[in-house]
Order: C-alpha cells, then structure tokens, then sequence
C-alpha cells in the first residue's frame, strides 16, 4: 500500500483545508501528487474548459494550481502533467456533503469521474457539515477516507464504477461507523433573488438551503444524519437498461 501513487484533486480550490487534511493523510498510502484548481468552483458538475486557456502554476512538491474546473485538473493531470499513471484519484474533502442529488452538480465527485471514465479506480470524499456546526473535523474525514482507499485498493470496483464517500462532521470517536448505502433524495428549497445592478438591469441569484433528506432510512443522507459514514459506489455510464425493452416496443431498433 505504500508504494500507491495518488492523485487528489477537488473543487474547493488549491489553498482549501480539506485538501492538505486529504495530502497529509494518504501520504501514509504513497506517493501524492495534488492538481486542483486556483479558485473555488463549486457546482461546477462536470465542465471542461474548451474556450479560453488553461494554466497550471507550481504550488509546491508536486503540487499545482490549474486556472479550470475539478474536470480540467483531472485531465490536464492525467493527460501532460503526471510522469505515470496514478494507481487512483481521491477527490476532496469536499467542505459540505455530497448527498443524492448533489452528485449531479459537485465539481468533487466530477474530478473522480473523470479519472473513472479513464478507467482509473476513483474516490471523491466530503465532510457533510451542518448550518449550526463552527468546529470542522478535516481529521475524521480523511482517516476514513484512508480506510475507503485502502479498501478499494484491496477490492477493486468494476470498470466505469467510482466510489462517493460522505462523513458526518464530528469526531472520529463519535461515528457509528462506515456503511455502505445507495443514493437518496435531496430536496431543498427553490429559490432565485432577483436584483438590480448600477444601470438597472436584472440579475439573479439561484439556489436555496437544504430542506431534507427523502424517507428512506437506508439511503446516504439518512445514514450521514444519523452519524454513519457512507460509502456509495456510482457508475459513471448511467444507461438505465431495465427501460431499453420498453423503447424497443415502440422505437425502429
């Protein structure tokens, strides 16, 4: 296990405190090579740069800053700026969960699709922190994330299959444990404001707070809430084949 070769990467940004908890931590597992952005980005799902340049700026032993997505930096890494080809990529810790839903916006979980679809073994990592907490517990996170790692190491996932894994924001003595569970619902409130800028043009703000977690006890962010932390395997080609039939009744082949 010690001679793996990581990448990480995330969408917090380069300087995020999540991602030096994640270095420091799976340093003990190998060699660890980070490529993540210069700047937070957030909800930025999967998105490539196509029209304008990229950059990506020394940050230390081995270490660099890209001026793009979580997307771009698992790209760039894998495509020019790595020597070899990581044995995986860790993506985070993401600061806040990445629940049911969310999987579709977060820029974490796209960085480890991303080396996914590049048929590399995959793990995007969040610490799932409520609105009232002011303590935030990088620590836990990440040693559970070397537990992930180290698992998927030893029992690799199918092709095109990456791991989600979400950690309740409390010490690593307080988790019931580590548990596997499907995706849920994720509901929050529908909300834009709208404002004015100095000419009197319109623009807005979207995106309300979560609100709650779908009824089923068994899926991701019921099990966070109750203090496990949760480990999701999701594919990476979402081809609903139980509904391939069904099309083939009414389409021309």
């Amino acid at each position: 296990m010690g001679n793996m070769r990581l990448l990480l990467s995330n969408d917090d940004g380069v300087d995020a405190p999540g991602l030096r908890a994640l270095e420091d931590a799976l340093s003990s597992l190998g060699r660890v090579t980070t490529v993540a952005p210069l700047t937070e980005q957030s909800a930025k799902s999967h998105a490539l740069t196509f029209h304008e340049p990229l950059r990506a700026l020394p940050r230390g032993e081995r270490r660099f800053g890209v001026s793009g997505t979580p997307a771009d930096c698992v790209y760039l890494a894998l495509n020019t700026l790595l020597d070899a080809r990581p044995d995986m990529v860790v993506s985070g810790i993401n600061r806040g969960g990445n629940l049911g839903n969310d999987i579709h916006y977060s820029g974490t979980v796209a960085a480890a699709r991303e080396a996914c679809l590049a048929g590399i073994s995959a793990l995007s990592v969040s610490l799932h922190i409520e609105p009232t907490d002011v303590e935030r517990h990088w620590a836990t996170a990440a040693a559970i994330a070397v537990r992930v790692a180290e698992g998927l190491s030893e029992h690799p996932l199918p092709s095109r299959v990456h791991l989600n894994l979400n950690v309740p924001n409390r010490p690593l003595d307080d988790l019931l444990g580590l548990r596997a569970a499907p995706l849920g619902e994720r509901h929050y409130a529908a909300r834009v404001v709208e404002r004015r800028d100095p000419r009197g043009h319109p623009y807005y703000w979207v995106g309300g707070e979560h609100q709650h977690f779908g009824k089923d006890a068994n899926t991701d962010g019921v099990c966070v809430e109750q203090g496990w932390a949760v480990v999701t395997p999701i594919c990476a080609y979402p081809t609903h084949y139980a509904s391939m039939e069904t099309l083939r009744e009414w389409t021309d082949a």
